[in-house]
């Protein structure tokens, strides 16, 4: 899940760098704050990953330590995404996320403290060097071929669509009146146009379309805003934390269900050892379909189940401090393509291209995913496509697997 962290003059995510939820500390070893030792210090990794806490952070990007602690409450993202790296390398997460990083570098300068032993290894926590390397030649490679310019007229197309589908509903309901037919009609195109709305502010809202970062905030707030009634900074805020850890717990809000859910293998024991309750966990793959009213109803079946086919049945963990490329495979998988899946999952099919570079335009994604595929099967890491009907299946299963844990757990642990 665009976003900036320190550009100031055209921040990648949303305007502001409010907090907008109360920050828990990163789990983490090591200590409490030490303070910096000024630019030419040199640490080592068991160092920097002591400053993991919400009142003392620093992160490692391109073996240069940064102490974030204040930058942090005002990074233009909110303090949860860059948070989420305290402790940690983030150089590919830096990469990932800004358009252009060379120029955000600038405003990193006033935050050096330091840089990495020479004897420490450029890659934290054990991380395959090879891999990592590997992957960062990839994208050096998207990039020389352009796969991360967008083609405008694909935009304004598809923007077309969805204000054609909303004036012919609403003219319906002007020419023709309530009726159940015309309001059936009227219910199936507006939520077809509210979803696809929703898959465009996606697209804005990850820089992806305009190459100016103003004219991407003024279209997403526009699509987001006039169209779907939201928020963008808001959506910015808790999106990119999904991309930065997904389905990481305690830090990807997608998977933060409020207990009404309990999802994958591992929280449904924890929630059954603890004996809690709040809902009757072996029966929510049930209760997974209620809804609302009736283009409600439609567009959030429609979203849900699209964003969580690709995610919910992926495995979910605590923090693994794994490299970018393994940790987005792990909680990713593609759906088919195919000229229905790419429109009806605003090409969300290809969710692990989308999620390893995030800025990348959509119509791009199936020229990068065999390259992707390549290089998983080289470092063994499994790359995971089905069929729609199967992704949406499996949405069913981990609900009930998962349900199964938290009984099994609940009545015997």
């Amino acid at each position: 899940m665009p976003t900036q962290w320190l550009e100031q003059r055209e921040p990648r995510m949303g305007g502001g760098g409010q907090q907008t939820e109360s920050s828990e500390p990163a789990k983490c070893d090591g200590g409490g704050p030490d303070g910096g030792r000024g630019g030419s210090a040199v640490y080592t990794w068991e160092e920097v990953q002591k400053h993991c806490h919400r009142s003392d952070q620093w992160l490692v990007i391109d073996r240069k330590v940064y102490n974030i602690t204040q930058w942090a409450k005002r990074h233009p993202g909110g303090i949860r995404v860059i948070s989420h790296f305290a402790g940690e390398d983030a150089t590919e997460a830096f990469v990932a996320f800004h358009l252009d990083p060379n120029f955000v570098r600038k405003f990193l300068k006033p935050l050096l403290i330091g840089e990495l032993a020479p004897t420490e290894p450029s890659q934290d926590h054990g991380k395959n060097a090879v891999l990592v390397q590997d992957f960062q030649a990839l994208r050096d490679r998207v990039e020389s071929e352009g796969l991360l310019r967008a083609r405008p007229l694909f935009f304004s197309l598809y923007l077309g669509h969805i204000l054609l589908l909303e004036a012919l509903a609403l003219g319906l309901l002007w020419v023709w009146g309530t009726s159940w037919s015309i309001t059936l009609l009227c219910s199936l195109m507006l939520a077809t146009s509210q979803a696809q709305a929703g898959w465009l502010q996606h697209d804005y809202g990850h820089l992806s379309v305009c190459k100016k970062s103003g004219w991407n905030h003024k279209l997403h707030k526009f699509v987001i805003g006039h169209l779907k009634g939201a928020s963008a900074n808001w959506w910015n805020h808790r999106h990119f934390q999904h991309h930065a850890k997904p389905n990481i717990f305690r830090k990807d809000p997608d998977i933060n269900s409020l207990h009404v859910f309990v999802l994958g293998d591992k929280q449904p024991v924890e929630y059954g050892i603890k004996k809690l309750k709040y809902m009757p966990y072996h029966h929510q793959h049930q209760y997974f379909f209620l809804s609302k009213l009736l283009n409600t109803f439609l567009e959030s079946h429609w979203f849900v189940w699209v964003t969580q086919m690709s995610h919910l049945p992926m495995e979910m963990d605590h923090e693994r401090q794994q490299d970018w490329l393994t940790m987005q495979l792990s909680a990713t998988c593609n759906i088919e393509q195919s000229t229905f899946n790419d429109w009806f999952s605003g090409h969300l099919n290809f969710q692990i291209e989308h999620h390893l570079f995030p800025t990348m335009p959509r119509h791009n994604y199936h020229l990068v995913a065999p390259l992707v595929r390549a290089l998983c099967e080289k470092h063994g890491v499994p790359y995971q496509v089905k069929t729609l009907q199967k992704g949406m299946t499996d949405v069913v299963r981990s609900l009930k697997k998962s349900g199964d844990l938290w009984l099994d757990a609940y009545l015997h642990k």
